[in-house]
């Protein structure tokens, strides 16, 4: 049962072998969030013990361009909760030419250009913005039963912002823990939402994520134009903090930035993707993220100050959607 978290630590050697090392003709690629385990808890209610990667959203097109220039010998490469990056319809030639069965289920927003250029090298591609990437699996793999029906309708409370299931902000917390994506995917797939260690891991995070929002929200900066807007730094858990600016100071949307300059960007009216876009990124209508380019007196400023030059720039896009 091979997982492999991408990561600082993951070379390239360990891709290869975990992909080499497959069982089950079914390999699956996915994010490495709440979503992505509960999408690769339903793909083992189905095919049993296979290999798995999670993949960030900024290296999954190097990911899968690496597993596109390995034998696929007619298996299924089962991609999931990652939408289209540019050049990754490339990838998908070249793993169909080599052999991979690809299907490709995602609940980000695609073009139908972008959907085009992928959908020639794919034995199905799935696109249902309505739903999370476990629901999308769920009703594919495994449509008529009940723990996995339950299992989407967690994992798309948290992933989907509903907050109407306290279990799913429990599990969402605790797989920002990257390493514990397994241990939550093990648990899911036997239909359990929780467990001592995970209760123990929760409380742990709580305390540690309330003085991260604290500090945040005390450190925010508002903008009223067209929308409320506030700019905080990231001092962790960006969904969270966003959720909690939002109740504290009324809102719209919520653009939470690191020393680095990415940003998490959380909205009111559905346009944090549009905003995105303007800055390399992408997202969901009400969830999305980018990238502001800090240079080094931007880092700087941002330090000192919490305030930077591209927070009008943002403010300006919005204005204009």
């Amino acid at each position: 049962m091979v997982s492999v978290i991408e990561g600082r630590k993951t070379t390239d050697e360990d891709i290869v072998a975990a992909v080499e090392g497959r069982k089950n003709g079914v390999l699956h690629l996915t994010h490495n969030d709440l979503d992505a385990a509960g999408a690769d808890a339903i793909h083992r209610m189905v095919y049993g013990k296979i290999t798995t990667i999670f993949a960030s959203v900024g290296r999954y097109d190097s990911i899968l361009a690496l597993i596109a220039g390995l034998p696929g010998r007619g298996d299924v490469l089962s991609i999931s909760d990652l939408g289209y990056k540019k050049g990754v319809e490339a990838s998908a030639k070249a793993a169909a030419a080599n052999g991979w069965k690809i299907e490709w289920r995602d609940h980000h927003r695609w073009t139908e250009a972008e959907a085009d250029l992928v959908r020639p090298h794919c034995s199905l591609l799935t696109i249902d913005t309505s739903v999370c990437a476990t629901g999308i699996v769920a009703k594919a793999l495994r449509p008529d039963d009940r723990t996995a029906v339950e299992v989407a309708r967690v994992v798309c409370d948290y992933d989907l912002w509903k907050k109407e299931d306290p279990r799913a902000d429990v599990l969402g917390l605790v797989t920002q823990r990257r390493h514990l994506l397994p241990h939550i995917r093990n648990l899911l797939s036997q239909g359990r939402f929780t467990d001592r260690k995970i209760e123990e891991i929760y409380a742990e995070i709580r305390a540690e994520m309330d003085a991260a929002i604290g500090a945040s929200i005390s450190e925010a900066k508002i903008y009223r134009e067209k929308y409320t807007i506030a700019f905080a730094p990231l001092h962790g858990y960006p969904s969270e903090t966003a959720h909690a600016m939002r109740d504290a100071l009324g809102t719209d949307i919520e653009v939470i930035v690191s020393r680095n300059g990415r940003f998490s960007i959380r909205s009111v009216p559905p346009v944090c993707h549009l905003i995105a876009r303007e800055f390399g990124g992408g997202g969901h209508p009400n969830a999305a993220g980018g990238s502001f380019t800090f240079s080094l007196m931007d880092r700087f400023f941002f330090w000192l100050l919490k305030r930077n030059r591209h927070f009008k720039e943002l403010v300006k896009v919005a204005d204009s959607i």
